[in-house]
Formats: structure tokens, C-alpha cells, sequence
């Protein structure tokens, strides 16, 4: 009997290994078919950062098929990183590349490496046509996918983590992702929902200040990305009311005149790329007394002091890379707590996260992701 088993055992390994895998077709976020064999066997990840989502879905075996990767998670999320290169030591052999856009992606490299796949962000696109990048792909039977995680994040999140659980093969585990981050939102918008006549306090969130050059105000964000999260979470962005990109530049008399209730700046470890070294060095594992500092120092600037919110201290930092992550359900939620914070009591976003952590990644959890100002409440 034990024979027969191993014999059977034996002929099913040969029928799965010696059938063909067939084609699939697949719309990326800018609505091209693209057709390639799935899942992928050999990928690279035109940006890093979407090892937020790949490890989401594959757990253990977030590097098996990935072959090359861009350099950007080592420079612009080096805790990240960290944790990774702790957990899958092999990646630091992992050949990483430039950023398209930029002219500094070596296409020959990638074509060397055999590719089945390139996955691009959208802000990659134009610049991919334009250069000849998708055309030189293509003929050297490279597939390219586009993936948006920043630009549009209500359209094209989820459709992005759906496509990533195609290419990695993992489609389930990405219909498990999208239903737990969809619950962890709904945490915070429904209950706002059930206020009647509800007060949302003015918020003007502050992009990235203190990376280069001199430090001025006021690089923020419209009606999408993490300026939605100010709405999803109870707040109003005001700077939404003057800028409908995704990106933009208040002006500084606009922001007095606004006089925010709050005030909230993202930051990471950009230490690698920093030339003044005055961000805040949120995320995991921040240091939590340094982040302090550097938050109070970036409000001495101008027009900071006569705002309503520093007066008061309600001045905070969340972790930069929130903003190209589909992890939004956490600044949500920390968001709603600071908005909210009777309304929200029993919410503790950092055991929420630290479950996540858990149930979805290979890596640890560790706190830093946010720091209040003067109040110490994060």
C-alpha cells in the first residue's frame, strides 16, 4: 500500500510539473491588455515599495520569483528594508535598479536577467512610452504592468492588488487583503457616519518637509491620497480647496488665512537622501524622542507660530510611505483618534496594525509610525 502511495505520489508530481502553463490576459490600471504566462516566473519590481503588497500576499515566499528590484526602498524606507534584508537575508544580492523616469533604469540589465515581467509605477508611464522603455521591453519578450498605489488610490488600489495577486499567483490571498483593509476602514467611516451634524476640524497636511534644500512650506496634498485619508478619517483638507491634483503647493498667506485645527507633516528616514536633515524620521522602530524634536523644529518655520493648531499642539507626524502603500486603514485610523478622539476612544490603531502584521507579513511589527507634538500621544 505504502508503495502504491509513493508510486501515485511520484506520477501526479510528474503531471503537475510537465503541464503547460497557459497564457493569461490582464488589464493593468492604465487599461492595457497585457498578455503573459501566469503566474510569472521571474519578476522584477520597478519600485521597491510594493514589497508592502507582495509580502501581503506571499508571506514566506515574497522573494521567490523576483529577480531585480529598484533601489528605492534601501534609499527612501531604509527601517523597511532592514526588516526585510533581517528576514530574507538574500536580498541584499538582489540586483536593484534606477527610477525610469530619471533615465537611470538599465534596461540592458533587466534584459539579462530574463524577466517575464516588469511592474511599473503610474507615474512611470509617460516617460516609459516616451523614452522607448515599453518598446525595447517589449521586444525582448518583456512584459510591462502598471500598478498605481499613490496617484489615484480609491480607483486603482485595489485593482493594483488584485493585479499583483495574478502575477504572484496568490489571487485568494489578495481577495483576503482587500476585504481585511476594506473592514479596517469601515472601523472608522461608519461610525462617523452615524454622527449626525458632524464637526470635522480643519487639517492642512504638510508633504515630506526637511528633506533638501530650504526647508520652506508648503508641498501638500488635494483631494486624493493622504489628503483623502483626512476625509475618510472625520477630518477636512483645506488644502482641497484650493488644489484638485494629487499633489501641490499651498501658499503660505492661504494656510494662515485656513488657520488649521491641525497639522500633520510626513516623514521617513531619508537619511540617505537628505542634504538639510531636518524631516521627521517617522517609521518602524523611529525614534520616538528625536522624531519630537524634529517635528517642534519644523514648526518654528514660517508661517507655522500663528497657526491654530501649533498653539494648541495639535501637531503630529505620520510615516511618509503610508502614501504609496495600500495600508491607508492604519493613518485612518490614527487620523480618526486625533480628529475624534471621545468619538474614538476604544480605537487602538497600533494593536490593529501590529495584528495585520501577524496575520498578513513575514516581518515584524514595531511602532514608530506616528509622533504628536508637544501631547506625546502617539
Amino acid at each position: 500500500m505504502r508503495f502504491m502511495t509513493l508510486r501515485h505520489v511520484a506520477a501526479l508530481s510528474l503531471v503537475l510539473l510537465t503541464t503547460p502553463v497557459l497564457s493569461a490576459e490582464i488589464t493593468d490600471v492604465t487599461g492595457r491588455t497585457v498578455e503573459l504566462d501566469l503566474p510569472a516566473k521571474r519578476v522584477i519590481v520597478g519600485e521597491a515599495r510594493q514589497i508592502h503588497v507582495i509580502a501581503a500576499l506571499k508571506g514566506e515566499q515574497t522573494f521567490d520569483t523576483i529577480v531585480g528590484w529598484r533601489d528605492d526602498l534601501i534609499k527612501k524606507d531604509p527601517d523597511s528594508y532592514k526588516a526585510y534584508a533581517e528576514r530574507f537575508p538574500q536580498i541584499e544580492k538582489l540586483p536593484r535598479f534606477g527610477y525610469v523616469p530619471q533615465g537611470d533604469f538599465s534596461l540592458e540589465t533587466a534584459i539579462s536577467l530574463s524577466p517575464d515581467v516588469i511592474t511599473l509605477n503610474l507615474e512611470s508611464e509617460k516617460s516609459a512610452k516616451e523614452s522607448g522603455f515599453e518598446e525595447k521591453a517589449a521586444a525582448a519578450g518583456i512584459k510591462v504592468v502598471y500598478l498605481d498605489f499613490r496617484i489615484d488610490p480609491d480607483k486603482n488600489s485595489e485593482a493594483s492588488i488584485e493585479l499583483l495577486g495574478k502575477l504572484f499567483g496568490a489571487q485568494e490571498r489578495a481577495k483576503e487583503f482587500i476585504a481585511y483593509r476594506r473592514a479596517e476602514i469601515a472601523r472608522v467611516t461608519d461610525r462617523l457616519a452615524t454622527v449626525e451634524d458632524l464637526k470635522r476640524p480643519s487639517v492642512f497636511i504638510e508633504r515630506a518637509p526637511g528633506i533638501s534644500g530650504e526647508n520652506t512650506c508648503c508641498r501638500t496634498f488635494g483631494p486624493v491620497n493622504f489628503g483623502a485619508m483626512v476625509e475618510q478619517a472625520g477630518g477636512h483638507n483645506v488644502a482641497a480647496d484650493v488644489i484638485k491634483t494629487t499633489f501641490g503647493d499651498l501658499n503660505s498667506e492661504q494656510l494662515v488665512i485656513s488657520d488649521p485645527e491641525h497639522v500633520i507633516v510626513t516623514g521617513s528616514n531619508w537619511a540617505a537622501e537628505s542634504d538639510i536633515n531636518q524631516f521627521v524620521p517617522a517609521g518602524r522602530g523611529a525614534d520616538m524622542t528625536l522624531a519630537r524634536e524634529k517635528l517642534a523644529h519644523l514648526m518654528t518655520r514660517t508661517p507655522f507660530p500663528e497657526l491654530k493648531a501649533v498653539k494648541s499642539g495639535n501637531v503630529h507626524a505620520v510615516w511618509h510611505q503610508f502614501y504609496g502603500a495600500p495600508y491607508e486603514f492604519f493613518p485612518i485610523q490614527q487620523f480618526a483618534k486625533w480628529f475624534h478622539p471621545e468619538l474614538f476612544a476604544d480605537l487602538d490603531p497600533e494593536a490593529n496594525f501590529a495584528e495585520f502584521h501577524r496575520k498578513f507579513l513575514p516581518v515584524t511589527y514595531k511602532p514608530g509610525y506616528f509622533v504628536s507634538f508637544e501631547k506625546g500621544s502617539n
